[in-house]
């Protein structure tokens, strides 16, 4: 039964056929194992026989190596294979720094990517704080320089209104006995609310109109800035650094050019230029009747080139420059200013003569047409009306750190009646603001102002100004102060060059705008002598262009010209 059973007949069968199979596998891996050792047996068979003959395996090195040597293209191939695994071994080098690059990268975004949401967050929070951290430090800065400009200008502003209020109580306290109360309050109204003084005297008697704000006219003395230019064109006149009856001259005076006196100035040399301050009534007291008169000072001992365009080391006072201008416009008499307190000294008024000028009438007078040019068309003619026979200097430059505006002026120029003579200080103030406080002073004054021009014009040999000299350049600034660093005003900026002359001076022309810097020490400034020459002809027949009606051109006037 069990025999007959189809399904244990079935599984012996198959124990059979494994077993089989089995023997037949193990049968085969013995037969490939005895094929492998087979290579061995026969190298240990040739390491025998080498051992046996070592000379004959040496011999066939050697001889293979020889033969290596002498072909030629054998070393070549034997170099190329040298520079092709070179090759091959930096491109395995190289590929296995990209892939470590790449690695890196891989490893830098896993751990980007591995960040959890709170640690992104915080990074990012980080990140905007620091940003704002930096935007409020410049926000801080900012504020910070906004508040140190608010409290500059605060200080200039209380500054301001300190020099206001000084202002307005010298002049309630200005002892007002003997002066001329419609002069007085004519000065007072032209002043306004400016911090300043203004002198009104009669420039061939020295009788004394009025002083708004004494304390500063009498008691206190200012840069002059370039109504210094004065006292240059005097000397340069005298010393025949500059013709007589010079246009350029005059046109230097009107303008105001700095370049112009430095280089004349530098000419005549800083004692001179003291000797001249000194003759004309700089230096010292003009010997008023007033108490506690400073005499003000000259600049001894600096040759720096300021010194005779800016006035630098310079300090006058507003009755010294009275003085001046009226002794240059009456025949060179220095008046002595009087008060006339009658009621004090009981006595009256007698004009007071402290001497005479000691220069020649020529020298006195050649800078009496720049003065009229002023007026008439240079820095000052927007404040004066110049058919009034105005002549003066303005002046404009930094003070004891703000600015100065100066006027010293006489009318008429052709016979001198009244002197006027404004300061103002402040940061807006100008020469020309200055002239304009002086201009309303003279209309208030006209009824008692009478010219004849064309007689006392011809009989002082003042001349006409020429058309080509009025369109020369802009009418209405003021060079003064051009180069000084504290300098804002634009306006306040011209050209530096002199138009006709013949001078002794620096440079030749056009002359530059800036000679010298502002220096807390000045130090002397030498410029080799030069002489300026020019084309009278060429400038003739401009003048006619311009003016169909110009006089025919006088005679060429010899031209003096001091060696050095």
């Amino acid at each position: 039964m069990m025999l007959t059973c189809p399904a244990k007949r079935l599984a012996r069968l198959s124990y059979f056929i494994i077993a089989i199979t089995l023997l037949f596998s193990v049968t085969l891996a013995a037969q490939s194992k005895s094929k492998k050792a087979a290579p061995v047996k026969k190298s240990e068979k040739a390491a025998k026989d080498a051992k046996k003959n070592p000379r004959k395996d040496g011999k066939k090195e050697q001889l293979a190596k020889k033969n290596s040597k002498s072909d030629p293209r054998n070393e070549k191939a034997s170099a190329k294979a040298k520079d092709s695994r070179r090759d091959s071994k930096n491109d395995r080098q190289s590929a296995r720094s990209r892939a470590k690059e790449k690695e890196n990268e891989n490893d830098a975004r896993g751990r980007k990517g591995k960040l959890s949401l709170a640690e992104r967050r915080k990074i990012e929070a980080e990140r905007r704080a620091a940003e704002e951290a930096r935007r409020q430090a410049i926000l801080a800065e900012q504020r910070r320089r906004e508040q140190a400009a608010r409290e500059a200008r605060e200080r200039r502003l209380a500054f301001e209104r300190g020099l206001r209020n000084e202002t307005a109580g010298n002049i309630a306290n200005d002892v007002t006995d003997g002066e001329d109360l419609n002069v007085r309050r004519a000065a007072v109204t032209a002043l306004g609310s400016r911090a300043g003084t203004v002198v009104v005297m009669e420039a061939q008697t020295g009788k004394v109109l009025t002083i708004v704000n004494q304390d500063w006219a009498i008691r206190n003395s200012f840069k002059p800035c370039s109504t210094i230019k004065l006292v240059t064109g005097v000397g340069g006149l005298n010393e025949h650094v500059i013709d007589n009856g010079s246009e350029s001259l005059e046109v230097a005076l009107a303008r105001s050019k700095n370049g112009y006196f430095q280089h004349v100035g530098s000419s005549l040399g800083s004692r001179k230029m003291v000797e001249y301050a000194h003759e004309l009534g700089l230096g010292e007291r003009t010997g008023i009747n007033a108490e506690g008169e400073t005499a003000g000072r000259v600049p001894n001992g600096n040759n720096n080139a300021r010194i005779y365009s800016h006035g630098d080391d310079f300090e006058v006072t507003p009755l010294q420059l009275a003085v001046m201008v009226s002794a240059l416009s009456n025949g060179g008499k220095k008046v002595v200013p009087q008060l006339p307190r009658q009621r004090i000294e009981k006595t009256s008024t007698h004009p007071v003569i402290k001497g005479m000028i000691d220069l020649p009438q020529s020298t006195i007078e050649g800078v009496l047409p720049g003065m009229v040019g002023a007026a008439e068309y240079g820095t000052a003619h927007r404040g004066v009306d110049s058919s009034m026979g105005v002549a003066g200097k303005t002046g404009s430059c930094i003070f004891k750190g703000t600015w100065i505006g100066l006027f010293a002026s006489v009318a008429p120029v052709e016979d001198p009646k009244y002197s006027v003579v404004v300061i103002t200080r402040g940061q807006g103030e100008r020469g020309k603001y200055a002239a304009a406080v002086a201009g309303k002073v003279y209309q208030a004054l006209g009824s008692q102002i009478h010219r004849n021009p064309e007689r006392d014009l011809a009989r002082r040999n003042l001349k006409a100004i020429p058309a080509n000299s009025r369109l020369a350049s802009r009418d209405d600034e003021d060079e003064d102060d051009s180069d000084s660093p504290e300098v804002t005003d634009a306006d306040e900026r011209t050209n530096a060059t002199p138009q006709k002359s013949t001078v002794v001076a620096a440079q030749p022309a056009p002359e530059p705008r800036k000679l010298v810097q502002k220096t807390t020490q000045s130090r002397p400034t030498n410029f080799p002598p030069v002489v300026i020459t020019f084309d009278r002809d060429a400038d003739r027949i401009a003048e006619r262009k311009l003016n169909t009606n110009a006089k025919p051109a006088l005679p060429e006037r010899p031209r003096i010209v001091k060696n050095k």
